[in-house]
C-alpha cells in the first residue's frame, strides 16, 4: 500500500514537466517554420520588389505568364514591354520577373 501511495504522489510531478516540454516544442516548431519558410519568403519578396523598382528601358523581363520581352517604357505601376517588332504590351510591374539571362548575371 505504501508503494502505491508513493507512485500516485509522484505522478502529478511528472505531468508538470510535460507541460513545459510541450511549450518548448511549440516554440521550437515556430522557430523552424520561421527559419525555413517565413524568412526565405520575405527575402524573395524584397528581392522581387527591388528588381521591379530598378526596372529601366532595355531590361529583359519575363511575365508571370511566360512572355519574354524587353522593357521599352517604365510607368508608375505598369511597364510597356516589346515582345516582337512593333508589338508592345502593357503589363503590371507585379507581373514581371527577371529573365533567366539576368539572373545568371546577378549571381
Amino acid at each position: 500500500m505504501n508503494t502505491l501511495n508513493m507512485f500516485l504522489l509522484q505522478a502529478p510531478a511528472q505531468q508538470q514537466g510535460s507541460g513545459w516540454s510541450g511549450i518548448i516544442m511549440i516554440v521550437l516548431l515556430f522557430v523552424v517554420f520561421w527559419l525555413f519558410f517565413i524568412r526565405p519568403q520575405n527575402k524573395r519578396q524584397k528581392e522581387a520588389q527591388k528588381f521591379r523598382d530598378a526596372l529601366q528601358k532595355g531590361d529583359e523581363v519575363v511575365t508571370i505568364g511566360g512572355i519574354h520581352g524587353k522593357v521599352s517604357e517604365v510607368k508608375e505601376t505598369t511597364v510597356l514591354v516589346t515582345i516582337d517588332n512593333n508589338v508592345k504590351i502593357e503589363v503590371e510591374k507585379s507581373a514581371l520577373v527577371a529573365s533567366p539571362s539576368q539572373v545568371g548575371q546577378q549571381a
